[in-house]
């Protein structure tokens, strides 16, 4: 009877096996497609020693806060519209106190390239017009109407009440791999800071990505970058050729100059600490001449642009500590 009862048990086990491999399995679901939301908004804030614009100091080589806000909406995934605003804090001869960017544009992108092409408004509210002084305090350049607002510079300089302008410009990214990218980006303006001068930037970029596991597991994140540029001019409208014995009555034709920076970030999440190094070509004489510095000294600088001899430090070697923070809705919100 054992043997029986075993036998049954193990043709019981076979068969149901076999039936259990002849039943149709039911089918599981695919989860249903997530939703192609096109929308997006980018934005974030930073702190930096100093607000340096292509080599050139914004802020006289003080401490700069800036902030941002770029709403953004994805046509495809290769395709994106912008635009946005942003403002830094900055020191001018004028003593316009901050900087305010409106900007907008298309950034399309082709596997490895990805393009931004766009405009970008640079205005400077709140600046009174400053002209220039003889000894004994008199209105040397004329080119300000004598008012409560006017201020008078002591080094020969004159910068008008509203320097804002706008650019055109296109860049181009090309990502190697997950290290390496290069870029090559080009600006231009048919009126830089509104001193009837056109102005041409164009500049290289490269970057380099460490590894996510150079730090460990600990989530900080590492990079090196660095650009080299040059910024062309034209000739400056009649209002900047009435400086303390500058002899360019029509204008004063600016200096062409090469920039460069390069420096090293740390990432951690949404935040980035930037060292930077940047210098340009441009002489303490004829930076005076292109910055209008209200701090502008001595009467050694002397160039065929600057010949009153003030010299300013505003172009020269500077470093730069940077930390911001950077989030989008899609990724940092949900």
């Amino acid at each position: 009877m054992k043997k029986v009862a075993l036998l049954a048990t193990a043709l019981a086990m076979v068969t149901g096996s076999a039936f259990a491999a002849d039943m149709p399995l039911k089918a599981v679901k695919a989860p249903p497609p997530v939703a192609f939301d096109p929308w997006d908004v980018a934005f974030g804030g930073a702190i930096m020693s100093d607000y340096i614009f292509r080599g050139v100091t914004q802020s006289n080589h003080q401490p700069s806060v800036a902030a941002y806000f770029e709403p953004r909406y994805n046509i495809t995934k290769d395709l994106q519209l912008y635009a946005g605003v942003s403002a830094e804090s900055i020191s001018f001869a004028n003593r316009a106190a901050a900087e305010v960017d409106v900007y907008g544009g298309i950034r399309p992108t082709f596997g490895a390239f990805a393009f931004d092409i766009g405009v970008w408004g640079y205005l400077y509210p709140g600046g009174s017009c400053a002209d220039n002084v003889t000894t004994g305090g008199i209105p040397g350049g004329n080119v300000c109407a004598i008012s409560t607002t006017t201020i008078f510079l002591g080094d020969g300089n004159v910068m008008k009440k509203d320097v804002s302008f706008f650019e055109v410009y296109g860049k181009l990214n090309y990502t190697i791999n997950d290290n390496w990218s290069v870029g090559v980006n080009e600006y231009y303006s048919p009126n830089f800071l509104n001193s009837g001068a056109w102005g041409n930037y164009a500049s290289v970029t490269a970057k380099y990505i460490a590894p996510s596991t150079v730090f460990g597991a600990s989530g900080v994140g590492m990079y090196v970058s660095g650009e080299f540029g040059r910024q062309w001019f034209g000739t400056s409208d009649a209002f900047y050729g009435t400086g303390v014995g500058t002899v360019f009555a029509n204008g004063i034709p600016y200096k062409d100059y090469d920039t460069w920076n390069i420096g090293i970030g740390f990432t951690y999440k949404v935040f980035t600490l930037d060292l930077r190094y940047s210098d340009t070509d441009l002489s303490k004489g004829d930076c005076n001449a292109f910055t209008s510095a209200f701090n502008a000294s001595g009467t050694t600088s002397v160039t065929p642009i600057n010949p009153g001899g003030a010299g300013s430090n505003w172009c020269g070697a500077a470093g730069i500590a940077k930390l911001s923070f950077d989030l989008t809705a899609m990724s940092n919100l949900k």
